[in-house]
């Protein structure tokens, strides 16, 4: 069989064709920055980049819903201290009630202040983050209480779902990051009475007190007061919990970005110096070989013969 090509001449095209795809290669990295575009570049690292950068969107994910959660505690804090600030100026006008010197009249007109103050409660229990209650529980899209003050507790329920939700931080841990406007507001016991330190009875109690001009009656309802301050200092400190593990949770995700990104650069981008070298040396090499296969004799034995 004849072969038209000589070892030597195939010797030398299979190393043009070396050299050339190194520089190609070469200048890939060096324009895109990337030393795997496709699977073929690496195919024994496809499987680690791949599952680095899942591991890179679920991160970025539980930042997202951290930072959502961030907001809803903060609102809620921002919420239950004006809540508390309420409770405290419900106490002063109790304590202001209960004394001697005050009439039936001035006692109701008391009662008119305390029936605004039960509606701003009310209003604090129906705070909302980008159109959601965020006391609402797991079916947060309507509020759970709305103002009645024919009703025993001066409050109308709308709703009772509890909050059974979790926030996961990226080590992957999970935590509860609501209460219930149930929970904060309207306490009850087990048997479904409302606990002595239930704050919309606490509220309405001391305002019915004050219009039945009962002193005693205003006294009890002032102490249930108190503690149903102290119930939503409490509500107030687990947002503040929540916030600080917010914050602990996304710092420890930041650090994550930052260690997914630097596993994902070491697999996945080119080493540029390198890169441009080895593309300056190969495109020296391919013109050198070019040159000197154009100096090669090309006279045959058909050159002699006559």
């Amino acid at each position: 069989m004849l072969t038209t090509l000589s070892g030597s001449s195939e010797l030398y095209i299979t190393e043009i064709n070396r050299v050339e795809q190194t520089i190609s290669q070469a200048n890939q990295q060096v324009s895109s920055g990337y030393r795997i575009t496709v699977a073929s570049d690496a195919p024994d690292q496809i499987s680690s980049l791949l599952q680095l950068r899942a591991d890179q969107q679920h991160n970025a994910q539980v930042e997202s819903n951290l930072s959502l959660a961030g907001t809803n505690a903060s609102s809620a804090d921002g919420a239950l201290s004006t809540a508390i600030q309420l409770m405290d100026r419900a106490t002063t006008l109790a304590t202001q009630g209960a004394n001697a010197t005050q009439t039936a009249e001035t006692r109701a007109d008391i009662a008119q202040e305390i029936a605004g103050i039960q509606a701003e409660m009310v209003a604090a229990s129906q705070t909302t983050v980008e159109g959601r209650y965020i006391f609402g529980g797991d079916q947060n899209g309507s509020p759970s209480y709305a103002l009645d003050l024919n009703s025993t507790d001066g409050v109308d329920e709308l709703s009772s779902s509890a909050a059974t939700a979790q926030v996961e931080d990226a080590s992957g841990g999970s935590f509860a990051a609501t209460e219930t406007a149930q929970q904060i507001f309207d306490d009850q016991n087990a048997d479904g009475s409302d606990a002595s330190d239930n704050v919309f009875a606490a509220l309405n109690n001391v305002r019915l007190a004050l219009l039945a001009n009962d002193t005693d009656s205003i006294n009890t309802a002032t102490s249930a007061l108190q503690l149903a301050s102290q119930h939503l200092n409490s509500a107030e400190a687990f947002y503040g919990n929540v916030e600080n593990r917010i914050q602990d949770a996304t710092n420890f995700a930041q650090n994550q970005d930052v260690d997914l990104a630097t596993e994902i650069s070491n697999i996945q981008d080119a080493d540029i110096p390198t890169a441009s070298m080895e593309l300056t040396e190969s495109t020296t090499q391919l013109q050198a070989a070019f040159m000197m296969q154009a100096k090669m004799p090309t006279t045959t034995l058909f050159n002699y013969m006559g």
